[in-house]
């Protein structure tokens, strides 16, 4: 069955409250558990918290045009690990720091950054998550200023690794996209990466997890584009540019990303969050010379999962957009201006100042 075939079933499980879709056999699992325990040993701990980066971002550009002060944009990061940066020493080489730089110098205006992803967290974790940004009526009413202008959630391995039924998987994150949606959230998720990539994982658990993380982000992908999202797929680019320089691409644990490898990451991830602003100068309607295009939901998510750094928007009906989008090197993340970072309770105010 082809991967477009099996996404389009486990949005559809997730959809109708389905208990999931097998991907594997029971000798595949109890192999792959066998070869991860065996991987588990090699990969090293990483216990040190990530760095918290909260705060604002590009503060000079408060007053640098027209007129009355310019709003900060409010940008959010939820997720796992890799939303949080775990395998980084300093603030500004998370990939949270990175986007809100990048961010604030194409929006010429300060961005507020506010990061409520936890190393660990799987797909179950992230209906908390979106409560401590909307506040407990989850209708962005108790915040501060209301809800993030846009969120960039980055889910999917941990579910893997930790064999949740994949329609659960994408159900929840479409429960959590729905919410951010209905408080008036643009929403970019950055699909499943491709866990074959991890260094100390040797044949078969490489190709099995290749190809559960592929099907996973793929899945995740028709959910989020048919909410109104858009997806920035994450397999291939941690693929073959990780695979190829893994020493400089990954951090000490052999598992999370280097400051380099979240560069890379935010790179690919920022004209998207830029589009999703109507920030990004770049034409919407898709190059053929850039392998873009108007394709089937399911098509896209399928080419989209096997090609880092694509991006999956919503046109109409069944179609969605395929986009290569050219990427620009990143500016220096300055460090934030807040000074105690704000507080991640619930009936917080993420976003005074």
């Amino acid at each position: 069955m082809s991967r477009a075939r099996v996404a389009r079933r486990i949005a559809t499980a997730a959809a109708y409250g389905g208990g999931g879709v097998g991907l594997l056999g029971g000798a595949a699992v109890g192999l792959l558990l066998t070869q991860a325990r065996l991987a588990r040993r090699r990969v090293g701990e990483s216990d040190a918290p990530p760095p918290v980066a909260d705060g604002l971002y590009g503060a000079n550009l408060a007053h640098a045009g027209p007129g009355a002060q310019q709003t900060p944009l409010r940008l959010a990061l939820l997720g796992d690990s890799t939303a949080a940066g775990q395998g980084v020493r300093r603030a500004g080489q998370t990939p949270g720091a990175l986007l809100a730089s990048g961010l604030a110098a194409v929006a010429e205006r300060p961005v507020r950054l506010r990061n409520v992803a936890v190393p660990g967290a799987r797909s179950d974790d992230l209906d908390r998550q979106v409560t401590l940004l909307l506040g407990d009526d989850g209708d962005g009413s108790e915040g501060s200023g209301g809800a993030p202008d846009v969120c960039v959630i980055m889910i999917g391995a941990n579910d893997v690794t930790h064999r949740m039924p994949p329609a659960r998987s994408v159900r929840l994150l479409s429960e959590a996209v729905a919410r951010l949606r209905t408080a008036g959230c643009e929403v970019v998720v950055g699909t499943c990466p491709d866990l074959g990539t991890i260094e100390p994982v040797a044949q078969p658990l490489r190709w099995i997890a290749r190809r559960m993380s592929r099907q996973l982000a793929a899945a995740q992908t028709i959910a989020v584009v048919e909410l109104g999202g858009r997806t920035v797929s994450l397999g291939d680019l941690l693929g073959p540019e990780f695979e190829a320089n893994p020493r400089e691409l990954f951090g000490p644990d052999h598992y999370h990303p280097s400051a380099e490898g979240y560069a890379t990451a935010a790179m690919a991830f920022l004209p998207t969050l830029c589009a999703a602003l109507g920030l990004w100068p770049e034409d919407e309607r898709p190059d053929a010379a850039r392998r873009e295009g108007i394709l089937p939901v399911d098509r896209a998510a399928a080419v989209a999962a096997d090609e880092g750094g694509t991006e999956v928007a919503a046109v109409r009906g069944p179609w969605a957009l395929l986009k290569h989008r050219r990427r620009r090197r990143l500016p220096e993340a300055e460090e934030a201006a807040l000074s105690p970072a704000p507080s991640t309770d619930a009936g917080a105010r993420p976003w005074a100042r």
